[in-house]
């Protein structure tokens, strides 16, 4: 199993701004690369403080500069809002910059704030997402493009720079849609679910409905790859963890207007924090998400290790513009204190889910 870490890179009140969790950014990723992390993943989120990386890609442009061996990936590519010509050419350069280091996450995305802004029905997404990919695969795979669909078309369009690694990098995608299991079955792509703030009950019942859509379209659940992603803090305190609580709150927040048509915003530019119906509470928050002492968050990953054997595990330990020294006191213990606790209980993280087989306790 391999161990990511997930960068938001939420504006809330940083008293930098948004150099100031570009920074943080960049120490948590040093960080994750000297704790031996295998995946750095960058959001891509348009407009609002929710995100300010708009461009995944650029992000791990610019990461290849200051790292050395861990991988990068965007996390995701909402394929629906691009030009599938000009992804298809950064994808191929952020490869070689990163000298076969890149992961390729792509997704349809689900913000209907994003998709109306960029004159892209969401309705349209997945069939859009479909077309788009035939491009990027053709261009990258073969060198050259000659496509007419109903939502892109282009003559015979040849690429000089293509991918470092061969056919292609690693590719993970976002969604449990029958059509796109099926149609990136034969690149052994690894779903990628998240319940962001909602934690493990909600991703549960996500990895229930990934292995349903597996089924349905002739495929065993169990011999496929999964990553998965978690809000992850150590804290001793429970008066901390409410505090954590309070930063997922506002993260939830804004992902639930950002499904509407329009957003309410303050006089920064910035969401405001405004409660909805059925939201969680901060304890609710703090149970649900992995949060709490070592042995807590131990006992909470084993659970979910348990539960869906992933292949992946991507912690964010950065949400709702969570002070630095908090984010990387979370990080170091994490390495220090709990990953030796799931290792005494399941052994070590790189025999885990290893040709999927199902985990087992370790003698």
């Amino acid at each position: 199993m391999q161990l990511g870490l997930f960068s938001l890179m939420t504006l809330r009140d940083h008293p930098d701004g948004a150099v100031g969790v570009m920074r943080d950014t960049k120490k948590m990723v040093q960080t994750a690369e000297e704790l031996d992390f295998d995946i750095a993943w960058f959001a891509e989120h348009h407009f609002a403080n929710y995100s300010s990386s708009p461009s995944p890609l650029m992000m791990c442009s610019y990461a290849a500069g200051w790292t050395k061996r861990i991988k990068l990936g965007p996390g995701v590519i909402v394929l629906p809002l691009y030009n599938p010509l000009r992804v298809a050419q950064e994808i191929a350069v952020a490869d070689t910059q990163t000298e076969g280091r890149l992961v390729v996450g792509v997704g349809t995305g689900y913000q209907q704030y994003e998709f109306d802004r960029y004159g892209t029905a969401i309705e349209d997404k997945v069939d859009v997402f479909l077309e788009y990919w035939d491009v990027i695969e053709k261009a990258l795979v073969d060198g050259e493009v000659e496509y007419q669909g109903k939502f892109f078309s282009v003559p015979k369009t040849s690429f000089a720079v293509t991918t470092q690694q061969k056919p292609l990098p690693p590719i993970f995608v976002t969604s449990s849609h029958p059509k796109l299991l099926d149609r990136f079955k034969k690149w052994n792509a690894t779903p990628f679910i998240a319940a962001s703030t909602l934690g493990s009950p909600v991703l549960y019942k996500m990895g229930d409905g990934l292995n349903k859509a597996w089924e349905s379209i002739g495929e065993n659940p169990l011999k496929k790859p999964l990553a998965i992603m978690q809000y992850v803090n150590i804290t001793d305190s429970r008066s901390e963890a409410l505090a954590v609580g309070e930063r997922a709150r506002y993260v939830g927040r804004m992902a639930h207007h950002l499904r509407q048509a329009e957003l309410p915003i303050d006089d920064k530019g910035y969401i405001r924090d405004e409660p909805y119906d059925g939201e969680y509470t901060l304890d609710q928050y703090a149970d649900n998400m992995v949060v709490g002492d070592p042995y807590v968050v131990a006992e909470k990953m084993i659970a979910d290790i348990k539960r869906l054997n992933p292949t992946n595990y991507t912690c964010n330990f950065s949400f709702g513009c969570m002070p630095i020294e908090k984010a990387h006191n979370s990080i170091t213990r994490f390495k220090k204190e709990v990953v030796p606790l799931i290792e005494k209980e399941l052994g070590p993280l790189s025999d885990i889910a290893v040709e999927n087989k199902p985990v087992k306790k370790a003698s």
